[in-house]
């Protein structure tokens, strides 16, 4: 029983062995984050093989790793925080104030107004996108705002013409006979310096016009409405009349998208109701995310570009501009590849220490060796930022010759040529002096250091005296 108990537990250990690591299946997924693309096209993963993680669009990381790990079929927990982006402080507006729409997120706006006595110049708003504030910095300058003049055609004229007014006075019309108000009977002078709402116009009364057909209060064609970035809907443009209480209807322009407003218009006694609708920009938001690169916006509205430019050591491969269209960004994300160098130089009498195989990518470094002779240069090279080595060392064979002492004699008398540090010990002969060292070494240079002796005839008193 020992036996076959010890032989069914022998099978079962050998069965686990068989079977190996166990394979995780496809990575978790976690909200504002996203798995990098290159493990998309994968379900099976090996025991220890890690995953990266990036932040989904206009998120940011905060805290954590980026990497998940296969352990026993189950990935560790991630531990990588993303936060929403935000364009945080936009600065000071002199002689103003900045109202935030919230958090600064990406997608919000800030409004500038400014104080009293002083006047906006440059845009109402900027907006909050993936590259910091988008728009020109508005300025406050000095001067009360005023609203010139408004002219309507075919109105009855005022009595008292102004040629500005001030914030807050209003102007109110009324059209000529035989022609009817389309728009607001009274504007106000806003503190923008524009009249709200827009002046209205006087068109010519349909009552009066047999051939429109409104004897009944009926309607001609409506008039488009100057900047309003609308248009009237296709259905309507061939049509010449229209009955009292029939009704149109507007749609943005091509790339402009509504923001408020009716895109209705009433035929009503004669007269076309005001068109209330407002549209803007259509926004395309951030044009995508590239590993090793950025984009630099001109804007994030229809009919702005962004602009991709890599980091040091990368190049870019696919378009670099992408254009906001009416249905988003055009084209694609372009890549951003780290340079590649060819196979490093050869040198003469040198052998190469460092990577042996490719790739040699941006910064990488190699040394030279020199097999014979002296190393003359740099004796590391790297691969620069536009895929090319840095200037490579040359290995020359310096020699200093023998040195030319006379009346004296050294050790390796016979050697024709002498390396760099080889050490040599001068004499003089007998009945001369030495001045100057008697232990000189061959320098890189090819010259003797620290300089050749001299070997002077000793005086007969010193001979005397030595005798």
């Amino acid at each position: 029983m020992r036996t076959v108990g010890w032989n069914i537990l022998t099978f079962a250990f050998a069965l686990t062995s068989a079977q190996g690591p166990k394979e995780c299946s496809s990575p978790l997924e976690y909200p504002n984050i996203r798995l990098s693309s290159r493990y998309s096209s994968r379900n099976k993963f090996s025991s220890g093989e890690k995953v990266y993680y990036n932040c989904a669009e206009d998120f940011t990381p905060s805290t954590g790793s980026r990497a998940a790990e296969c352990k026993g079929g189950t990935w560790t927990r991630l531990t990588l925080k993303c936060e929403k982006k935000t364009c945080g402080y936009a600065n000071d507006l002199l002689h103003g104030q900045l109202h935030y729409e919230g958090n600064s997120y990406i997608g919000e706006k800030v409004y500038a107004t400014c104080n009293e006595g002083y006047t906006l110049k440059g845009p109402k708003y900027m907006i909050c996108q993936v590259s910091g504030w988008i728009g020109e910095f508005p300025t406050c300058e000095e001067g009360e705002t005023t609203c010139s003049t408004p002219a309507v055609t075919n109105s009855v004229e005022r009595a008292v013409v102004v040629s500005e007014y001030r914030v807050g006075e209003t102007v109110s019309f009324t059209c000529q006979q035989g022609f009817s108000l389309d728009g607001a009977q009274q504007i106000k002078c806003g503190s923008d310096g524009q009249w709200q709402p827009e002046p209205p116009k006087c068109l010519l009364s349909l009552e009066k016009t047999p051939s429109a057909g409104n004897e009944t209060g009926g309607c001609g064609v409506p008039q488009n409405v100057q900047n309003s970035n609308a248009n009237l809907a296709d259905k309507y443009i061939t049509m010449t009349s229209f009955p009292s209480g029939d009704k149109v209807y507007y749609t943005c322009d091509v790339g402009y998208t509504p923001v408020g407003g009716s895109k209705v218009r009433f035929c009503r006694n004669g007269k076309w109701t005001p068109l209330r609708l407002k549209c803007e920009r259509k926004s395309c938001g951030s044009a995508g995310e590239i590993e090793n690169g950025r984009f630099v916006y001109s804007g994030a509205e229809f009919g702005d570009t962004a602009t991709a430019i890599c980091d040091e050591g990368y190049i870019l491969v696919g378009q670099a501009r992408r254009n906001c269209m009416s249905n988003g960004w055009d084209g694609r994300i372009p890549v951003c590849e780290a340079v590649d160098c060819d196979v490093p130089p050869v040198v003469k009498n040198a052998e190469i220490k460092g990577p042996h195989e490719p790739p040699y990518t941006y910064r990488t470094a190699i040394r030279y060796h020199c097999r014979v002779g002296t190393l003359i240069g740099q004796k590391e090279i790297w691969c620069t930022e536009n895929g090319t080595w840095s200037t490579p060392p040359a290995c020359h064979e310096i020699t200093c010759r023998p040195p030319n002492v006379p009346n004296a004699f050294w050790m390796r008398s016979q050697n024709r040529f002498f390396r760099p540090q080889d050490t040599i010990s001068i004499d003089c002969k007998r009945g001369y002096t030495m001045n100057g060292p008697n232990s000189i070494t061959c320098h890189i240079d090819g010259q003797w250091y620290p300089r050749l002796p001299e070997c002077r005839r000793s005086s007969r008193r010193q001979s005397h005296r030595r005798g």
